[in-house]
């Protein structure tokens, strides 16, 4: 006798917890280039959420760049 199969998944319902082990809040830092915004890109594709505002500072030779990233609460 067969199992009863998996229940499909709601077309874009997402899922509640991040995918591959990441954390729910993620802080993405890095010089201000072209690969920090693929990174924020990377990770708006799989679901996160900008959580305020980007932040900048000067080290002297370049400008970092912060930007937080949350998981969408699913109640």
């Amino acid at each position: 006798m067969r199992g009863k199969a998996a229940p499909a998944a709601r077309p874009g319902r997402k899922a509640s917890t991040p995918p591959q082990g990441l954390p729910v809040y993620r802080l993405l830092t890095g010089p201000d280039d072209a690969a920090f915004c693929r990174r924020v890109s990377e990770a708006l594709a799989m679901g996160y959420v900008l959580h305020g505002s980007p932040a900048a500072t000067f080290d002297g030779k370049q400008v970092i760049v912060a930007q937080a990233v949350v998981w969408p609460h699913q109640p």
